[in-house]
Order: C-alpha cells, then sequence, then structure tokens
C-alpha cells in the first residue's frame, strides 16, 4: 500500500484535549449520573475508579500503541501488526462499529440542540407532564429531529474535512475548556441550592452495604463505555501522535480528565435533584424529562437563574456530543481516505450522507413503529447492537491480540519511546491485558445480556 502523507497533532496540549475530547461526551454526562443513581451513589463511584485504573489504562494504551506504531487508519494499523493473519479484522470490525455508532449517536446529538434552542426560549418552563409529553413529542416528530441531525453533522464534517491540526486540534482548544468553565458554573449552581448537602453526601459519603456483583459489573461497563474503548476513535486519534509522545502519561492524563468530568457531572445533577426531592435513579429519561423539572422547581425562587442554567445545562450536552461525534466521524473518514486514496474532503462527504441517511432511519423509527426488527426500533437496535456487542467484543479481541499476539519488542518499544523512557510498568500492562482485561470485559458482556 501507499502510504499517504498524513496530518498529525501540533502539540502535547492538541494531543490530551483532543483524546480526551474523544473519550469524554454523553457517557460521562448523561450515563454516568444514570448510572450512579442506579447503583447507590458514592460506593459506586469508588468502584467505578478502580475499574477505570484496571481496565481504563491498559485497553486505552492498547489502542494507542496499534495507532501511534502504524500511523494508519485503524483497520490498515491492525493489519500492519497482525501480517495475514485473521488478527487484521478486528481493525475493520473497530471502524465497522464506529460508523454504526455515529449513524444514531447524531440523532442523541440533534436531540441537544434542540433543547438548547427549546431551553432558550422557554419552551421546557411547565409542569412535569408537559415536560414529559414534550421529549415525547418532539423525538416522534418526522422531520425536525432529523433537520436538527443534519445541523449537527454538519457542523462536525466541516471540523473534519479541515484536517487534524487546523480542525480537531483546533475545535478540541476551543471545546474542552468550555466544557470545563461549563461543567463548573452549573455544578456551583446546583451546589448552592437548599438541600444540596445530601445530594454531596449521596456522591461522596459510601455506603459500602450498597456494593454487590452488579454495581461491580456497571461500573466495569461504564467504565468502557466512557472511554470509547473499542469502537476505532482512540487508535485513530493514536496514529496522529509524534514519536515522543509519552503513551502511558498521555492515557494517564486522559483518563484523568475524563473522571473528572464525570465527577463534575454528578455534582451538577445530584445536589439539584435532592434539593427538590426528586429521582436519582430515573434512568435515561434523567436528561431530558427529570432535569428540566428539576431545573424549574430547584430555582423556582430564581426563574432567571433556573432559565440560564437550563441553557447552559444543554449547551454542555451539545458540546461534549460534539467532541464525540468528530472522533467517531473521524474514524470512518481516515479509512475510506487511506483505504479508497479519496481526498479527505471527499472521504468526509461520503461518510457525512451515509450516516445521515441511517440516521434518519433511526429516528424515524420514533414516529413510524414499522422501522423496526428483532423487535426493537432501528434506534435501540443500532444502540443494543453496539453498546452491549460488538464494543465488548472488539475490546476484548483487541486485549488477546496485544496480550498473546503482539511481539513483546513492539510494545516495549512504544511504551519507552525506543528506550528513552522506564519501561517498569511494562510487565503489569501485560498482565492487565492478558488475564485482567478480557475477563473484566468478558463478564461485561455477559453482563449486558443478562446472563451474570
Amino acid at each position: 500500500m501507499k502510504k499517504q502523507h498524513r496530518g498529525s497533532f501540533g502539540s502535547r496540549l492538541g494531543i490530551i484535549l483532543a483524546t480526551a475530547g474523544s473519550a469524554v461526551g454523553l457517557g460521562n454526562v448523561w450515563r454516568f449520573p444514570t448510572i450512579t443513581g442506579e447503583n447507590g451513589g458514592a460506593a459506586f463511584l469508588l468502584v467505578y475508579i478502580v475499574c477505570v485504573l484496571l481496565l481504563g489504562i491498559p485497553c486505552m494504551l492498547s489502542e494507542f500503541i496499534i495507532g501511534r506504531r502504524a500511523q494508519a487508519n485503524t483497520a490498515r494499523s491492525y493489519s500492519m501488526l497482525a501480517g495475514g493473519t485473521p488478527w487484521r479484522f478486528i481493525g475493520y470490525f473497530g471502524v465497522f462499529t464506529g460508523f454504526l455508532i455515529t449513524s444514531y449517536y447524531c440523532v442523541v446529538s440533534g436531540w441537544c440542540l434542540q433543547y438548547v434552542f427549546a431551553s432558550t426560549t422557554g419552551q421546557l418552563n411547565g409542569d412535569p407532564d408537559y415536560v414529559t409529553q414534550y421529549f415525547a413529542d418532539f423525538s416522534s416528530n418526522p422531520w425536525q429531529p432529523i433537520v436538527l441531525m443534519v445541523i449537527f453533522f454538519a457542523i462536525t464534517h466541516w471540523v473534519i474535512v479541515r484536517g487534524v491540526e487546523r480542525g480537531i486540534e483546533k475545535a478540541s482548544k476551543f471545546m474542552m475548556p468550555l466544557l470545563f468553565l461549563l461543567l463548573i458554573v452549573i455544578a456551583v449552581a446546583a451546589c448552592l441550592l437548599p438541600g444540596a448537602g445530601a445530594g454531596l453526601s449521596y456522591l461522596f459519603s459510601p455506603d459500602f452495604s450498597k456494593i454487590d456483583s452488579n454495581t461491580l459489573l456497571s461500573a466495569l461497563g461504564q467504565a468502557f463505555y466512557s472511554l470509547s474503548l473499542g469502537m476505532g476513535c482512540l487508535c485513530t486519534y493514536a496514529s496522529y501522535f509524534s514519536r515522543d509522545t509519552h503513551l502511558t502519561r498521555s492515557a494517564t492524563q486522559i483518563v484523568g480528565i475524563d473522571t473528572l468530568i464525570a465527577i463534575l457531572a454528578g455534582l451538577m445533577i445530584f445536589p439539584a435533584v435532592f434539593s427538590v426531592g426528586g429521582n436519582v435513579d430515573a434512568g435515561p429519561s434523567l436528561v431530558f424529562i427529570t432535569l428540566p423539572n428539576v431545573f424549574n422547581q430547584a430555582f423556582s425562587a430564581m426563574p432567571l437563574v433556573g432559565h440560564v442554567v437550563a441553557v447552559l445545562f444543554y449547551l454542555l450536552l451539545s458540546v461534549a456530543a460534539l467532541t464525540s461525534l468528530i472522533s467517531l466521524h473521524e474514524v470512518s473518514t481516515a479509512f475510506i481516505h487511506e483505504e479508497f486514496n479519496l481526498s479527505r474532503t471527499r472521504a468526509a462527504t461520503i461518510v457525512t450522507v451515509l450516516c445521515t441517511i441511517i440516521g434518519a432511519f433511526c429516528s424515524l423509527s420514533f414516529y413510524n413503529t414499522d422501522l423496526s426488527l428483532f423487535g426493537m426500533s432501528l434506534f435501540d437496535l443500532f444502540d443494543f447492537t453496539t453498546g452491549q456487542i460488538f464494543l465488548p467484543v472488539g475490546g476484548f479481541l483487541t486485549c488477546l491480540f496485544m496480550g498473546w499476539y503482539v511481539p513483546r519488542h513492539i510494545i516495549t518499544d512504544e511504551l519507552t519511546n525506543q528506550g528513552t523512557l522506564s519501561g517498569r510498568f511494562i510487565g503489569l500492562y501485560l498482565v492487565c491485558v492478558r488475564f485482567i482485561c478480557p475477563t473484566c470485559i468478558l463478564l461485561i458482556f455477559l453482563h449486558q445480556l443478562g446472563v451474570v
């Protein structure tokens, strides 16, 4: 294969912010508070942090090693390390998984954009039944969610076609600080509410009696999904790393940023929910149904403040969705760009058009119940198939590939930058990817399918 000139990140800060932006998304701001609320609060948080250390860092390092070593898109990176063996298909599987996730993730991203508009114009200032019905009416509308999805995709497309340094890196340097700022402002506002102390206690005072096998498996699953493992994003971004990038330090910093944002998301949501006596385990409806009602009640004495907080929250959600969607889009764009020798603009256009078409059908499945397979709407089918089957399978195979097939000298070269850095943790890394991580991922997979 002819190796094309490839873009690269221009600075260490760009590497950290862009890759952290890939990991940070709706999984942090939406899924983490939801799963934490369903599993007892602080006790879950402690288990989650342990799982991130045992599972997240080794799996992230594995994708970094593959991508940085090959300096190619995810499919080609695995192929270059696997030679002609069947291991090479893991990379193609990752690209396919990332493509499918892009196709339905953009639907939820469009919802976030609608809620920025709705909160700005005061459309969410109503009683609980009205807010519930608002989401049902909007999500099942045949055209409005699709229009917003197209707008969100257009923004993503614009960033992608500008390239790695001028597009992805530059956008990340703007969006990630904005994300932190919004998180801190909303968290402070929530923590100042009357009764917010109960929410803080729930998040930081563990009740170890609440830890059971379900808590452990839920924490393992959240660690896996929150860090964007198994969908090609980290491997693709790592292919743009410079040869002197410290992979272990970068992985540790990115995992730290991701975890910090998840905790800040909890600080936004739990104090506000507890201040009005709301339900902390409201499930997936938490963001689009429960929280608008919480904002209305919690800031009833200061409606203007509540209005501003709601707008900032959904702006935050949109920014988080955009950082992840950019990285997902780049996985497929880099693949088409390099494997079919097309320009970046043409490759990105193909991805945008295909994902928009599939996303439109996923959105319409809320409107037309005939758009379903195996008893699930197309949206739910894509969500279930990728999240509960493809991601764990891809992560499991990557760990086996790195632990048992890739020569140790390649791993040593990449983790030590050809002997210029200490390699004292390589043995621990190999124990994790050979034994600990595959076992954890297998348990996640079985748990998601209801087997354990």
